[in-house]
């Protein structure tokens, strides 16, 4: 199978997609008036959503992006289907094979959960290029799509180590599993290097994603206001629709919010927080959805690991919020440690 360590930069830039503020609802099916031409049956990309689904405001939301994208510049048939609840592997993997069977190419699960899905479709369907978000999956037509997502929560610990007033900060994560683990060491490293004397406060809200840790924003909200009581005037999280409790909690304290994966800061359901969401870590995970797609388009479908890291501007840190600038020393700290990282002065952690 054909390797690629990092992939060549075909994708929108990071934050670059307006993500349209969606609502979570089933199966949505989108298709121009001439058809397209991206395959013999005019279909392309169809997509099939993590835990969570459309309107989390956050990962699911950047893969619709990558999606939309995609289908106005190709011209094409695409489809994106929601999870449902206390579904199986055997439920992931029929989803996957109907999408297949109906001729869209790529097939892209959004999601660590669809590697066991993957693995047992992707071999069947050998003339449709599949593609995995945050997990690898060995094929000859699949392609992983990761990220460093420590790199971008080390720069999120930069910014709340020079944000934080009471010298306590916190982190929330969805789910205790080791993706979750890289966004945890990152930003734990960010405020460490920055302010040795900054505590972080880190709760996981639940060990499995079949408890609702990446869907639940009251688990967030509970576990934001725990830490918030405990002093923490930063809480970054990494916890798919539960962050969107955090950021309530963190808005109705006027305590300072890091969102994930999407600029949070920009999101229409999110505004009446905006003030107080300070800056997002940023995956950019519409630009990978959009690159597979075009890859398949262009005749030579990516495949193998493909590492969106701050190198080629697959991950990073928004910057849209303007009170950024007025925290002393915050803009120009961040800038230095992200060039650190780019040149290897900075060995980002990931446990």
């Amino acid at each position: 199978m054909r390797r690629i360590s990092s992939l060549t930069r075909i994708a929108v830039g990071v934050a670059s997609l307006a993500l349209a503020a969606t609502a979570c609802g089933g199966t949505s099916k989108d298709s121009d008036s001439d058809g397209g031409d991206s395959s013999k049956s005019g279909k392309g990309l169809a997509i099939a959503y993590d835990i969570g689904g459309k309107g989390d405001q956050s990962f699911n939301d950047a893969a619709y992006a990558g999606l939309e994208k995609a289908k106005a510049e190709f011209k094409y048939d695409t489809q994106d289907i929601e999870p449902t609840d206390g579904e199986t592997d055997a439920d992931k993997e029929q989803r996957l094979a109907s999408l297949a069977k109906q001729g869209y190419n790529p097939v892209i699960g959004v999601g660590f959960a669809y590697g066991p899905a993957m693995e047992a479709v992707a071999s069947k369907y050998p003339d449709t290029t599949f593609g995995i978000v945050d997990s690898v999956v060995d094929g000859k037509n699949v392609a992983s799509l990761v990220f460093a997502e420590q790199e971008a929560s080390y720069l999120a610990g930069v910014a709340a180590a020079k944000a934080t007033k009471s010298n306590t900060v916190g982190f929330v994560g969805g789910v205790d599993i080791p993706l979750i683990h890289k966004f945890e060491a990152g930003f734990k490293q960010g405020v460490a290097d920055t302010n040795p004397g900054v505590k972080v406060l880190s709760q996981y809200l639940t060990q499995t994603a079949e408890e609702g840790g990446f869907s639940s924003p009251d688990k967030g909200k509970a576990a934001a206001e725990g830490q918030i009581e405990k002093k923490a005037d930063v809480v970054y999280q990494a916890a798919g629709l539960s962050g969107q409790g955090v950021i309530e909690a963190a808005a109705k304290a006027k305590v300072w919010a890091i969102g994930v994966d999407s600029d949070q800061y920009q999101q229409e359901a999110l505004a009446s927080y905006k003030d107080h969401i300070l800056t997002s870590a940023l995956k950019d995970v519409g630009g990978a959805v959009y690159a597979l797609a075009k890859s398949v388009k262009d005749g030579k479908p990516l495949t193998g690991v493909q590492t969106f890291d701050l190198k080629v501007n697959g991950v990073g840190l928004a910057d849209t919020n303007p009170k950024m600038a007025e925290i002393s020393g915050l803009s120009d700290a961040v800038a230095k440690a992200k060039a650190g990282i780019i040149d290897g002065t900075i060995k980002v952690k990931t446990e």
